[in-house]
């Protein structure tokens, strides 16, 4: 059983085209070979703030508690530049690098702001890395692909050191919606152009929930995979927006998406945008963080409680139950990852409005935004990188790195700045995996837990300092595939162990047993602030202090901070 299961867990690693992809060198703010005297006053002010955060050079770099072996057991070939231990803490050889996948522009008929205005405020949070995403429509792909493409070519060249990709926001075709994008390069826009026009539900008028709408999702996300294999893009990645929203992503969709080609369909949010939604008005929206704040419809699966269509501790309900759908998916043995973004259209108390005459629908997007002398207090949004933060494992600062980061799960969550770094493995003897990784052990192995956390150490945009009060460690057996495929449960995820976190500065070393493993399982880590929780969906016995449902129209997004890791795999032989 064990070795299935390896197997299934083995086949999203494909590095056929990583060769070709040079690293970028790090840009001067992060290259701690460069000394502050070098740097502009615009590079300087970047590396300060870095330092402050407590994402350049400390706490977790590579010579951490967690170095040695399982290090040279994790770490890629690339890592031996002359990267140091700079940027994000690197950890496992790895390089951690902040981004958001889901971001609107002017070119989005719900949003305003310009590509560099984006780009800008993301470097400036922060991120790494982003992928501009606009909607796609009949507008949208009559002119929206090709007319945004030189904003995006112009901010990769004005703003070096953030790693710019361009994607869209699909409408998947009897679902909701999702981020699809590509490695930049010459036929970026070509293929984006051809997906959109073929495979966009809303283009296609595929919304409906029909087997043939479920059909042509499918094959959009071969059409991806065909684009990778014909080398037409270097590498191309979809993951699922906002799941539970409106309930129209059923588990069977999901699985399909998964199996179909399980190297571009990679995993969906754990936490969606729009957090400053759930804000109470009249400072606030009013609504639910998220937009969390519908009902079901006749596209909805039925399966679904009421509690889905809500946010838990602003993370949606299938990543946030414990034993839930995304746990049944873990359980099966197969990789499904999730992230965290702004999904930023309108900023929240931003002073900004849409280009006066502007016309959308003659030219495809919006004159450029101009003051608009009042503070935004009913937008839901917050900059890139502002409050939420998908961090990924790469082994060098390039495109390449950070899309093969994504696809191996090396990646953890949080809001709010809760935490500075983060870097866990499980380990056996002198074997070790980080964060979407498997550890093969023989039967009835001593396997640990190892996890070292770099508390926030300085204030967040809202302020203050964060203060870590509990990591979660949820278990979950490997069962293997599942009969059917509209399950969203699995009986043998739990919370495990609970750490109270008595620092506030520093870092924390946490370890944990798992005791003699002769079956196959999986670890995922949460961790929050304390303020709120509850018992979880699936009771006391899974989920003892979990995040509590979010209130619509009084859910303060600061007030109710959490990270969340992907899981590791722990598969006896």
């Amino acid at each position: 059983m064990g070795h299935d299961h390896g197997h299934d867990l083995g086949h999203h690693h494909h590095h056929h085209h990583h060769g070709s992809d040079e690293p970028t060198s790090l840009p001067p703010a992060l290259d701690m070979s460069v000394p502050d005297s070098e740097l502009t006053p615009s590079q300087l002010s970047r590396r300060s703030m870095l330092r402050r955060t407590g994402l350049l050079g400390a706490g977790l770099a590579a010579g951490s508690v967690l170095g040695g072996a399982g290090q040279a057991a994790a770490a890629p070939a690339a890592t031996a530049s002359s990267h140091g231990s700079s940027h994000g803490s690197r950890s496992n050889g790895y390089l951690w690098l902040a981004g958001d996948h889901h971001i609107h522009t002017q070119y989005s008929s719900d949003a305003k702001y310009r590509v560099i205005d984006h780009v800008r405020q993301a470097n400036a949070h922060g991120l790494d890395w982003m992928v501009i995403t606009d909607h796609g429509s009949e507008a949208h792909a009559k002119i929206g692909v090709e007319k945004v493409n030189p904003d995006i070519v112009d901010a990769r060249d004005k703003i070096g050191d953030t790693l710019v990709f361009q994607g869209l926001e699909w409408n998947i075709p009897a679902a909701e919606h999702g981020t699809v994008f590509v490695h930049p390069g010459k036929n970026e826009v070509a293929v984006l152009k051809e997906f959109e026009n073929s495979f966009d539900g809303s283009v296609k008028k595929a919304s409906s929930n029909t087997p043939a709408n479920e059909a042509l999702a499918i094959a959009g996300i071969n059409f991806l995979a065909d684009q990778v294999r014909r080398r037409k893009v270097r590498d191309a990645l979809f993951l699922a927006n906002h799941p539970a929203r409106k309930g129209i992503d059923s588990p069977h969709e999901i699985r399909g998406w998964r199996d179909a080609q399980p190297t571009i369909a990679v995993g969906m949010e754990g936490a969606p945008g729009h957090q400053a939604a759930g804000l109470a008005a009249p400072q606030g929206p009013g609504s639910g963080r998220g937009y969390y704040d519908g009902s079901p419809s006749a596209d909805s699966f039925p399966g679904y409680p009421l509690e889905s269509y809500r946010t838990w501790g602003g993370f949606d309900w299938m990543t946030a139950t414990v034993g839930g759908l995304w746990d049944s998916l873990l359980a099966e043995g197969k990789p499904w990852w999730i992230t965290a973004n702004s999904d930023s259209h309108s900023v929240y108390a931003d002073t900004s409005m849409r280009g006066p005459n502007s016309n959308f629908s003659a030219n495809g997007r919006y004159d450029d935004p101009v003051y608009g002398g009042g503070l935004n207090l009913t937008d839901g949004d917050y900059w890139p990188g502002q409050y939420s933060r998908t961090h990924v494992g790469a082994s060098s600062f390039s495109y390449q790195a950070v899309m093969d980061g994504i696809r191996d799960g090396r990646v953890w969550l949080d809001h709010g700045g809760l935490i500075s770094g983060l870097n866990a493995q499980v380990r056996s003897g002198s074997k070790a995996v980080t964060l979407g990784g498997s550890l093969v052990v023989r039967r009835g192995s001593q396997v640990d837990l190892v996890i070292e956390i770099s508390l926030a150490n300085g204030p967040n945009w809202s302020q203050f300092v964060p203060q870590l009060a509990r990591v979660d460690v949820i278990r979950g057996a490997v069962t293997g595939r599942v009969a059917d495929k509209d399950a969203f449960a699995t009986p043998d995820t739990k919370v495990v162990k609970s750490f109270e976190v008595n620092k506030s500065t520093g870092s924390v070393r946490l370890t944990y047993s798992l005791g003699r493993v002769d079956q196959p399982l999986y670890v995922r880590l949460r961790g929050t602030d304390g303020n709120r929780s509850a018992v979880g969906l699936n009771g006391a016995a899974v989920d003892p202090v979990g995040p509590a449902m979010d209130v619509v129209g009084d859910a303060d997004p600061w007030k109710d901070l959490w990270f969340y890791t992907n899981p590791m795999w722990v598969l006896p032989a």
